[in-house]
């Protein structure tokens, strides 16, 4: 087993030593999509010992031109991405614990999730799972690593409670409601992933093993460009998750789903205040599906769903009464 692990072993900054923690370590990657399927074999081939994956959602055509992987296979099988991330994985390295866990990373459940782990890895497409992270991290002493990517951009940093600032410290609360593009409205090459998730993994390690160069900047780069830098941050005195406020992970924002009785629909909303320019919504969505709005509403229409979007952010997701992907669609194409 030593020569599967021995080009790794000479590299001074894991050695033996280095190895064996890797062994004993446990890390939790929620997230499975182009962030996290890099990730997690890039940790599988390292030989962490434990790998528990999260992702809510399922395997689509269009997620091959970038999530590592997924085959054609995976999509005729309808398999879950954590599903099929696990079962490929095992075939990789049969000596790591690998779970796969299908379900809605959020307030209910995430601090289950990460119990006894020694890291969390983003491999997410939305802030509001990002703010819990950041919110779980903190108050269980577990360090986490940020990562982003779409269109050609990507950016990631580290975040060690009581030594770093925190994610909040950066962001304050959610970006106005619409604003933010998603990878389904604004695209993404797969360099921009591959390379924010090699970041991350290589983050990983450097924690597992008790390295002192942890990245506490943020690294921003744009693979079109061939732009790389790097951005000093700062702790932020008033950042109400470093002063124990846990408000993300107590439930107080976030989306909220509700069922409507006999219409196959699910309503999606967030109960903190604010308003979506339906406008500027409708611009960015009229790439990826029908649109037509008035000064009240807009509909949008892509794939079997249509969607009822106001002005207040709530939206309606029609042909569905599954909450769960209510809200990957809602993710998806308005953000959180």
């Amino acid at each position: 087993m030593i020569d599967r692990y021995s080009r790794q072993i000479i590299f001074p900054g894991i050695g033996d030593e280095g190895q064996r923690r890797l062994a004993n370590s446990s890390v939790v990657i929620i997230g499975c999509g182009a962030l996290g399927t890099i990730i997690a074999t890039s940790l599988v081939r390292a030989g962490i010992g434990k790998i528990r994956i999260i992702d809510r959602d399922f395997i689509e055509y269009h997620n091959l031109q970038r999530q590592v992987l997924f085959n054609e296979d995976d999509i005729r099988n309808q398999l879950p991405k954590a599903i099929a991330a696990e079962r490929h994985l095992k075939k990789v390295n049969s000596s790591v614990e690998i779970e796969g866990i299908v379900a809605d990373v959020n307030f209910t459940n995430i601090e289950g999730f990460v119990h006894e782990a020694d890291l969390i890895l983003d491999g997410l497409d939305n802030f509001e799972t990002r703010f819990l992270i950041n919110d779980v991290s903190l108050k269980h002493k577990i360090p986490w690593v940020y990562g982003g990517a779409i269109s050609s951009r990507g950016m990631t940093r580290t975040i060690i409670p009581g030594k770093t600032a925190c994610f909040r410290c950066v962001l304050a609360n959610f970006p106005d409601r619409g604003t933010i593009p998603t990878c389904d409205t604004a695209g993404v090459i797969g360099a921009a992933p591959f390379i924010i998730g090699s970041l991350e993994s290589v983050e990983a390690m450097k924690i597992l093993v008790g390295s002192e160069e942890i990245n506490r900047d943020l690294i921003v780069i744009d693979v079109w460009k061939g732009i790389f830098g790097r951005l000093e941050i700062r702790p932020r005195r008033d950042c109400p998750a470093c002063q124990g406020r846990y408000e993300f992970l107590e439930g107080q924002y976030g989306l909220r789903v509700t069922s409507l009785c006999g219409q196959d629909a699910v309503q999606v909303l967030k109960p903190e205040a604010g308003t979506i320019s339906l406008e500027e919504l409708a611009a960015r969505l009229n790439r990826v599906g029908q649109v037509t709005y008035n000064e009240f509403m807009l509909r949008f229409t892509v794939d079997a769903y249509e969607m009822v979007i106001f002005g207040d952010g709530r939206a309606i997701v029609k042909n569905t009464a599954d909450e769960s992907l209510a809200r990957g669609i809602y993710a998806k194409y308005i953000g959180t």
